[in-house]
């Protein structure tokens, strides 16, 4: 049998499928005005058995397909599980949200913190940063490696942040600088989330910000713990999900 899972993220449409506990086939494209059209075009050619959807667009495709649909949280256990066994706390940071998870000792889901009223600390708020500095979000990472201080950054409002870093820039701040005060506030933010459910365990950080090399350095620096970033920490929630179907099957 082969088990597929769909995760249609804000941002991004991620498609798994797993045969004999191995990942033999993982699709991305971003999500577009229509992720029915979008999500439908990464299944096509895709051999699967059954597929299970997750994301904030799973009840879409439940709609189109008939299939069964799990939690994002759910799915975040299953696929960090399908990664590593010994990471004690899950972050996930995505294209608009952020969730932190603590696992029991099985890797069991324990409780969670969930921040999704706005873009504040997420994917899109490094964007639109990026962009505000003239970075790509690569140069982003590493301009922010670069610098020997931060500049403190006051608001995490994407729009309020972007109008304090459009002034500091103007008043001759280093941009590598304005870069790595952003990146320490995000850090600080999913830290607060972490530390209010975690144990003081290896974290498993999920989600397309995980691509961040400084974001990650930050969260070891704040947490004093390590934290392990899969090969594709992008993928982590639709190989939940296909976990999932391979489980209820």
């Amino acid at each position: 049998m082969r088990y597929a899972g769909i995760d249609i993220g804000s941002r991004t449409i991620k498609l798994a499928v797993i045969e004999n506990g191995r990942l033999v086939l993982s699709r991305k494209s971003a999500t577009s005005h229509n992720p029915l059209e979008m999500a439908q075009d990464l299944m096509d050619d895709a051999v699967f058995d059954v597929i299970t959807a997750t994301g904030y667009g799973r009840h879409l495709i439940r709609g189109h397909l008939a299939c069964p649909v799990i939690t994002e949280i759910t799915a975040f256990v299953l696929g960090a599980r399908f990664f590593s066994t010994s990471c004690g706390s899950i972050l996930d940071i995505g294209g608009q949200d952020t969730k932190a998870i603590s696992l029991d000792n099985e890797g069991n889901l324990c409780k969670f913190e969930m921040n999704d009223r706005c873009a504040a600390g997420t994917g899109r708020f490094l964007e639109v940063m990026a962009t505000v500095l003239g970075f790509t979000l690569e140069e982003f990472s590493a301009a922010a490696l670069s610098a020997k201080r931060a500049v403190k950054i006051n608001s995490m409002c994407t729009v309020f942040a972007e109008s304090e870093v459009v002034s500091l820039t103007s008043q001759g701040a280093k941009r590598n600088e304005v870069a790595l005060g952003i990146h320490k506030a995000i850090v600080s933010r999913s830290a607060c989330l972490l530390k209010r459910v975690a144990p003081m365990e290896k974290i498993f950080f999920a989600g397309g910000v995980a691509l961040n090399d400084c974001v990650k350095i930050l969260l070891e620096n704040e947490m004093g713990r390590p934290v392990f970033v899969p090969p594709d920490p992008q993928i982590v929630g639709a190989i939940g999900a296909a976990l999932s179907a391979s489980e209820d099957v």
